[in-house]
């Protein structure tokens, strides 16, 4: 089995909602093209693009104003969230690495104000975030880093989101691997770990979409 995002899909159905739906700005469409050009194993990386709008609606509905996203690999979803975000609204967005961001084009887009790229381990930027921020003063967290991590993030992410608040994960259903017994390498098993425990976790109300690669929404009670 595999699980194909909106970008990449043969399915007709997929096809159709994606023509159907997607309203991409001129900067989300170069950013596209931009990721596309690169080497193929991190042209994949990019997450899917029905679920990048689809927080878009959701962040809108939720009022919010504080984001955070943990993986920021070239900077399409920042940018998407950005987008959705009030002229005051802020998105802290955290990775290892600047290697491959574009932000120029948050720029060209006019929202580079409302973003704060942080660099460094996840994990480390998140509890920093904690510390400065303090408990229950972020709306929205993504999350879509390294997936043995996905744990950790979560729990640091149940910290700083608002009661009311809501927590995105991607890659849930890992292209099929989730259920594919016989894979046991280490990221696949860390995100039938976080399947395993988001299910269990009473602090929440739980969604497990098949959007994208998978997406799990958790609204802290």
């Amino acid at each position: 089995m595999s699980v194909n995002k909106a970008q990449i899909s043969t399915d007709p159905i997929n096809r159709y909602v994606v023509d159907h739906s997607l309203r991409l700005t001129p900067e989300q469409n170069e950013l596209i093209e931009y990721t596309k050009s690169l080497p193929s194993n991190l042209a994949q990386m990019l997450g899917s693009l029905d679920e990048a709008q689809f927080f878009q609606v959701i962040i809108q509905l939720m009022g919010c104003k504080r984001c955070i996203e943990v993986g920021t690999f070239t900077g399409y979803t920042a940018l998407t969230i950005a987008l959705s975000l009030p002229s005051d609204g802020q998105l802290i967005t955290c990775d290892i690495s600047d290697e491959y961001i574009r932000q120029d084009l948050w720029k060209k887009a006019g929202v580079d104000k409302k973003i704060t790229l942080k660099l460094g381990p996840g994990v480390e930027s998140l509890k920093q975030l904690l510390k400065e921020n303090g408990p229950g003063s972020f709306d929205f967290v993504f999350i879509d880093a390294d997936k043995t991590n996905y744990l950790n993030y979560y729990q640091l992410a149940m910290e700083l989101v608002r009661s009311n608040g809501l927590i995105a994960i991607d890659n849930t259903l890992w292209d099929g691997k989730v259920i594919d017994e016989s894979d046991t390498s280490e990221s696949t098993v860390a995100i039938r770990q976080i399947n395993d425990f988001v299910r269990d976790d009473q602090r929440i109300d739980i969604s497990f979409l098949r959007l994208g690669d998978g997406t799990t929404l958790c609204r802290k009670k």
